[in-house]
Formats: C-alpha cells, sequence, structure tokens
C-alpha cells in the first residue's frame, strides 16, 4: 500500500475562493463554520497483481458532523478528480475508488447553503457545480468504485450512482434520495442515472415514494436487493474485503455501464408512473410540485441523453432551490436536525442533570407500556411500574411483553436485548417499589384530581431528588403540585403516541420547577432519542393547542351550516398527512373533547365547545372511512349529529371559507402562545408541529405558510419569522 498523501494534497485542500487562481463558484455563498469537504489521495496496490487503486477518502474538516458538499467541497472534489484523470489517461492507475469515513459515505449537500442561496443565479450555479464535480466519476478512463461506508443520502448517492460500481457496508440503514421532501430533484445526475441502474418501478419507489412516506430509508441490504449496489461486504475488514471484490470485478473485465439504457417495465406490470401520480394527487392535491418534477424527470430520462437529462436536472433544480416551497423544505430540515441539536445543546448548559439509574412509572396502560419499553431499552435502566390491583398490573405485564416481542419480531430489537427488557420491567401493585426511582412519570387517566393524588402519595415516598414527571397531555402541570411540600421537582414530560415512532417530547416547565429537574427531564427525553422542545405550563403547550385550534375551527364551522365534507376538504391545498376529520379518529374522539373542553376552560371562546362532537362521542360512532384514493376523509353519515348544512355559496367557496378561517385562528393562536412566552421563538413552534404533529416539510411547519400566504401579518401586524428565513423574500447575507 502506497500513501500518495496521508494529509490532504493541495489539490484537495479546501481553497480561499477569493485567492489568486481559485475558481469564482458563481459568486456563491461558501460553507459555514468553515465546514468544507476534506478528500484525501492514497494509492493501494490491489491484490494478486490487478493494479494501482487510486483511493480517494471524503470526510469533513470536523469530523464529528456528517460529510456533506457545499461549493468549495464541490472545487475540492472536482480538482482531485481532474488530478486522479491525469493519472490514468497517464497509465498509473488501473481504478478509481471513493470512499467516506466509518457511519458516513456522503450525507448530501449542505442544506445552510442551499436556504442562502439568492435567485436564479445563485442556484443555477450550485446545480451546474453538483454536475461538474460528480459526472467525471461516470467519464474516468478507468472503472470506478463507491465504497459505501454509512449514509448515503441525496448528493452522497448520486456521487455513488456516477461510478461504475457500488459496494456497502452492512448494516447501513440510511441510503435516500429525500430531495423531493426538500422541495428539490435530485439534480446532481441522480433523475437521469437511478432509473438506468434500477429500472423505473424501483427509481420511482426510490425518488418519490419513499420521500413521500415520511423519508423511508433504505438498508444496503435492501439496496443490493434492488441493484442500487452490487455487492455488501462485512463491517469488519470492510477496506481489505472491498479491495479484494473490486480487483476480482478488474479482472473479469468491468462491463462498460455508460451506455445503459432505462429497462422497459415488464408487460403486464402496474405503470409505475400513473400509480404515483395518483398517490401524490390523493396525498398532497399539487400542494408540493417537486414530487411531481422528480417523477417528470425519471420519466423522461430514458428519451434523453447524458447532457440533456444533466440540462434538464439543472432546469428543475435551480428553479425549485429558488421557490418558496424549497426554502420552506429546507427549513424544516436544518430545524429538524443542526437546528434540534443546537437547542439541545444551548439547553444541556442550563444546569447539569441528575443521573438516572432507575425508573419508576404509575400506571400500567397502553401510553405506560410503551414508555416503560422505550426508557428501559434506551436508557437501560430497570423500571419500576405500579398499579392499583392486580388484574390491571397483569393486563399492564402483557401489554409490555407484547410491545417486546413485537420488536424482536421486527427485528428492531435483538433476542438478548428483549429478555433482558423484560427482565428489568416490573410491574406491580405496591407503591413502595417507585421508592429508588430517581424519576417517576405519571401517566393515569387524565384528570386533574386523579394526577394531584399521585404525585401527593408518590411525594410521600420517593427521595428528595427524585424527580417527579406528569405525562399529561393538556392540563395544568401546575395545579398538580398543589398542596406538594417540592413542587419545584415537578415537571412536564410529554411524549406523543404511538411513544416509539414519534419523535418529539415536550418538557413543561411550572413557575416552580428548578434547573435540575428541567435539565432531568431534557436528559432523559434526549437518552429515549427523542428532540425537545421546552414550554412553559400553559394550556395544551405547544402541539396540542395549535392542533385543537385547527379542529376547533373546522367543526365550528360545520355547526354554523358549512356540509362536512366541504369542511373535511378545506384543507387539502396544504397537503396535510391526514384530513381534519381523519385526524379526530385517529387521536380518538373521547380524547379530542377532552382536550377542546380542556382548552375551552382555560383560554375561552376560541375554543367553542361542539354539540356535534358531544353527541358522535356518546354515540361511539366513527368519523373517517377510506377516501376514493385511499388516505381516509369524513363519513358523511356523520352530517346528521350536526343537523343539516345552511351555508350559502359553491362547495369551491365554502371550502375557501373553511380555509380563510382556519388560517386566520392559526396565526391568531400562535401569536398568542409566542405573546404568552410558551416557547421563546416561532421556530420552536414549527419543530414542535413537524416533529409532533407531522406538520409538512414543504410548507416548513407551521409559521412559514402563515407568513408567505399573508395570514400572520393580516392578524398580527407581524411576521413570525424573520425575512428570508423560511421563503425567497429575502435572503441573508
Amino acid at each position: 500500500m502506497r500513501h500518495a498523501a496521508t494529509e490532504p494534497s493541495p489539490s484537495s485542500a479546501p481553497r480561499d475562493p477569493d485567492a489568486p487562481g481559485a475558481p469564482a463558484p458563481g459568486a456563491l455563498p461558501a460553507e459555514a463554520d468553515g465546514h468544507v469537504l476534506r478528500v484525501t489521495a492514497r494509492d493501494v496496490d490491489l491484490p494478486d497483481g490487478a493494479g494501482v487503486l487510486a483511493l480517494l477518502t471524503l470526510t469533513a474538516t470536523d469530523e464529528r458532523r456528517p460529510t456533506t458538499l457545499g461549493p468549495r467541497g464541490l472545487t475540492v472534489l472536482r480538482e482531485a478528480l481532474g488530478a486522479v484523470r491525469a493519472r490514468a489517461e497517464a497509465g498509473e492507475i488501473a481504478a478509481v475508488a471513493v470512499t467516506g469515513r466509518p457511519g458516513c459515505f456522503v450525507a448530501g449537500a449542505d442544506l445552510s447553503v442551499a436556504r442562502r442561496l439568492d435567485g436564479l443565479g445563485q442556484t443555477r450555479a450550485l446545480a451546474e457545480a453538483g454536475h461538474a464535480a460528480l459526472r467525471p466519476l461516470g467519464e474516468l478512463p478507468v472503472p470506478t468504485f463507491a465504497w459505501l461506508t454509512g449514509h448515503a443520502l441525496g448528493g452522497g448517492l448520486e456521487l455513488a450512482l456516477h461510478c461504475d460500481h457500488r459496494v456497502a457496508a452492512a448494516g447501513i440503514r440510511s441510503i435516500a434520495l429525500p430531495e423531493a421532501s426538500l422541495g428539490i430533484v435530485p439534480g446532481w445526475g441522480g433523475s437521469w442515472l437511478l432509473p438506468r441502474l434500477v429500472g423505473l418501478p424501483a427509481a420511482v419507489d426510490l425518488a418519490v415514494l419513499r420521500p413521500l412516506g415520511n423519508n423511508r430509508l433504505t438498508t444496503a441490504e435492501q439496496a443490493l436487493e434492488l441493484g442500487l449496489v452490487d455487492t455488501v461486504l462485512p463491517v469488519e475488514g470492510f477496506e481489505q474485503a472491498a479491495l479484494a471484490w473490486t480487483a476480482g470485478v478488474l479482472r473479469a473485465g468491468s462491463p462498460d455501464r455508460r451506455a445503459a439504457t432505462v429497462p422497459p417495465v415488464p408487460e403486464g406490470d402496474p405503470d409505475p408512473l400513473a400509480r404515483a401520480a395518483t398517490t401524490l394527487d390523493a396525498r398532497l392535491h399539487g400542494a408540493a410540485p417537486a414530487y411531481a418534477h422528480v417523477l417528470d424527470l425519471l420519466a423522461r430520462a430514458g428519451s434523453r441523453d447524458r447532457e440533456a437529462g444533466f440540462r434538464a436536472e439543472d432546469e428543475a433544480l435551480s428553479r425549485l432551490l429558488a421557490s418558496d416551497e424549497a426554502r420552506a423544505a429546507l427549513y424544516a430540515a436544518e430545524l429538524t436536525g443542526r437546528g434540534a441539536r443546537r437547542a439541545a445543546r444551548a439547553e444541556a448548559d442550563d444546569a447539569a442533570p441528575r443521573e438516572v439509574r432507575r425508573v419508576g412509572i404509575v400506571g400500567a396502560g397502553l401510553m405506560a407500556a410503551q414508555l416503560a419499553v422505550l426508557l428501559g431499552s434506551r436508557l437501560g435502566v430497570p423500571v419500576a411500574m405500579r398499579e392499583v390491583d392486580e388484574e390491571r398490573a397483569a393486563a399492564g405485564r402483557e401489554r409490555v411483553r407484547d410491545l417486546v416481542e413485537s420488536a424482536v419480531s421486527r427485528g428492531r430489537l435483538a433476542e438478548d436485548a428483549g429478555r433482558a427488557l423484560l427482565d428489568g420491567v416490573r410491574v406491580g401493585t405496591d407503591l413502595a417499589d417507585l421508592a429508588d426511582a430517581d424519576v417517576v412519570i405519571e401517566a393515569v387517566t387524565e384528570v386533574l384530581d386523579v394526577k394531584r393524588a399521585v404525585f401527593a402519595e408518590v411525594e410521600a415516598l420517593v427521595r428528595p431528588d427524585c424527580v417527579l414527571a406528569t405525562n399529561t397531555s393538556a392540563l395544568s402541570v401546575t395545579a398538580m403540585t398543589e398542596g406538594l411540600a417540592h413542587p419545584e421537582r415537578v415537571v412536564g414530560l410529554h411524549f406523543f403516541n404511538p411513544v416509539a415512532q414519534m419523535p418529539l417530547v415536550e418538557v413543561v416547565a411550572t413557575p416552580s420547577s428548578d434547573a435540575t429537574s428541567l435539565a432531568t427531564a431534557v436528559d432523559v427525553a434526549r437518552r429515549a432519542g427523542k428532540t425537545v422542545v421546552r414550554t412553559t405550563d400553559r394550556p395544551g403547550f405547544v402541539v396540542n393547542r395549535v392542533l385543537l385550534r385547527m379542529l376547533a375551527d373546522v367543526l365550528g364551522a360545520v355547526e354554523e351550516g358549512t356540509p362536512v365534507e366541504a369542511a373535511d376538504a378545506a384543507l387539502r391545498p396544504l397537503g396535510l398527512p391526514m384530513s381534519p376529520f381523519a385526524l379526530l379518529q385517529l387521536v380518538g374522539l373521547p380524547v379530542a373533547r377532552h382536550v377542546l373542553v380542556t382548552l375551552h376552560d382555560e383560554l375561552g371562546d376560541r375554543y367553542p365547545r361542539s354539540p356535534g362532537l358531544d353527541a358522535l362521542v356518546e354515540q361511539g360512532r366513527t368519523v373517517a372511512a377510506p377516501g376514493p384514493a385511499g388516505p381516509p376523509v369524513v363519513d358523511p353519515a356523520i352530517q346528521d349529529a350536526f343537523g343539516a348544512p345552511t351555508a350559502a355559496g359553491t362547495r369551491a367557496e365554502q371550502e375557501a371559507a373553511v380555509l380563510d378561517r382556519v388560517a386566520r385562528g392559526l396565526a391568531e393562536e400562535i401569536g398568542a402562545l409566542l405573546d404568552e412566552g410558551v416557547v421563546p421563538s416561532a421556530d420552536q413552534v414549527d419543530l414542535a408541529m413537524l416533529l409532533g404533529a407531522g406538520w409538512p416539510a414543504h410548507l416548513g411547519g407551521i409559521c412559514p405558510w402563515l407568513d408567505r400566504t399573508g395570514w400572520s401579518e393580516r392578524v398580527l401586524g407581524r411576521r413570525l419569522l424573520p425575512p428570508g428565513v423560511a421563503d425567497a423574500s429575502a435572503t441573508a447575507a
């Protein structure tokens, strides 16, 4: 093995774009914080005399962060590949391989740069810079290989697609082209190359349907089945195995894949384009145009040569990057990624959390059982659960067992870990089992007096430094502390259902909560794999308050005479994950009514009672049914609970009136909760709605949409976010 450079060579080191002779990247903004791609080149002798391999290892200048591709990084890569081309043409090397550090190949484009692009000139420059940097891998005079060591996302996967061959380390779980969910397209070669490699049905699934389905990722093993990679190799000794495999390919003769065409869809198979178009219409109703653009690029890839295909990608990517939808989606992506991590670090500086070696849970219902399994597995600590009688305790043990067995059967938990988890969760009837817990979470019925009584009982048993937490979704945490000797150790720890899947936890501070108790709650939530939004103790906190305001306005419109079908369809232009009545059914009508009554009592007539909802709850009826295109819609039979509709106007006018009512109400409510200091800034509302309510990323959450449509200024006299943060009205310098 010969090292041509153990450190980045001059051609692979980041260059100052203002230095004499440096390439001018179209006045593109530079990567933030000096976070730039590093390319380390070294020569490796392939086994059995197969020749010399030029191995390029891509890392970030800060290796604690994912490797991403920004303007300067693309220049670094282009220059490194230019040097490799010269060596290949001189006959010095037999092949080129590109790899990354363990756990990360390339995690895509630098989103912080994409968000700061200003106008079509800069967006076009970035699109063209991506092609200029990556396409040489598909045009070198020697075979090229991508050795995937970890995350291969977006532009990172496109880089691999330009290579002749791809191998992946076993166990990689994050291979994806998520661009459509970011309001853009795979525009650095992916839209043209992907269908040639895997065929149109798989390409549509990977680039359209998986991003649409909450960005479902592809594993290395699944990628092998699809033909996305050529082989999967063990993590242990991966580089040596990749060298041997690469040498074998060269000895056998690397096939020329550069003239590949898109394989035809087998006769008799369903049309993947038509099926995807139907799905997009049913789910989005035109609200997120990037998905349709990706579908069109895939559909036309077979009729375009490389130059035409890449020009079409440049055109689509540059225009979409300049759109409000992309700005909003990129804002959402950064907010839920690096922005959430920044907030977490800031919270961690407030105070040191207590060490949590044992968790107690009061209750053994479904929510409590989910909490026990999550905390027992993620924190690796014993969990004691307490119920009021043996019958309920036995039911709780069965719930825990079912959850663990399900996790094992789905491969989310190893069998030995499942057995250890079951051994570590104890469900009984003796409250004293909680005495040595460091954190006790009550997860009993949503009745204030019951929760207050639980805390009074527990406080008398536990140590003085034990944190007491409530999983309430809407009740006053402060009211639960009345009569306690130490109200300062009580916090809200609001997990969302289903606990294992929902990524958000609202940590709620009362006026009495001390910094150590709050830091402990934040630490528990973060160690459980959740993103934290900290709130003050106001009714409904953030997610339920905003969602119930939306539902209250929809129900209010129906109570005032709007047909239920018009009200349910009114929010389709937003592309929400489900219609209002489908959401009501998911939440559960009794739960929705309980929260609505709570918010009505606390916040007044902005949350009016709904006699129709009361009637549906009392009758035990369902309110939604499968729609003609799949997603549930309102069951028109429930109209009788609200009375005959009386609203005037056409169906379109009725729907527009409901949408206006909802938008006005959301702007009013978010303005109020910000004025009350429930969270410190509007981006925390967006973070909560994106992760806790599935608010669409193409809207950027909720505040960008209210700003972009003008409702914030009409209702509040101000924008919720600074201009340019999540739209194209201005761009940060």
